[in-house]
């Protein structure tokens, strides 16, 4: 059985408005802050005992690096310095990232900030986080009756 219902065009046209409002907003939208900066590719892996994350930031120094834990949040900032020494070189094209970035991840589980090491090599910051005792994984032994 087929069901009849009522055709309201002036729904359709505002179904068509809110439609084209949306592809409107789109295009002419400003970009969000992340997007107008540049923030470091990130790889972050767990263990039983620890929170791993890489971040790729090459040529920076060490001391340009700054790393912090709030709660659960871990940032890393930094300022990529751009360095042009030669007078006579014309540039075509430039696709290094420079500048200064935030990069701010939520942390999967309970991390001891005492604790926590980092180093910088190959253009690779590598962040241990060791997870506080109540967050590493408790193995309940099954007995029989």
């Amino acid at each position: 059985m087929f069901e009849i219902t009522p055709w309201r065009p002036f729904r359709e046209l505002e179904r068509m408005r809110r439609e084209m409002d949306r592809l409107w907003g789109d295009v002419f939208t400003p970009a969000a802050p992340s997007e107008l900066g540049w923030a470091p590719s990130v790889d972050v892996s767990e263990t039983k005992d620890s929170i791993l994350v890489r971040a790729e930031i090459p040529g920076m120094d060490v001391k340009d690096i700054d790393i912090s834990i709030v709660g659960d949040t871990l940032t890393i900032k930094g300022d990529k310095k751009q360095k042009i020494e030669e007078k006579d070189e014309n540039y075509y094209r430039i696709e290094c990232n420079y500048g200064s970035f935030t990069r701010s991840l939520r942390l999967p589980a309970t991390v001891d900030a005492d604790k926590v090491q980092a180093k910088y090599e190959k253009g690779v910051l590598t962040i241990q986080l060791p997870k506080k005792e109540e967050a590493k994984p408790k193995q309940i032994e099954v007995k029989t009756a």
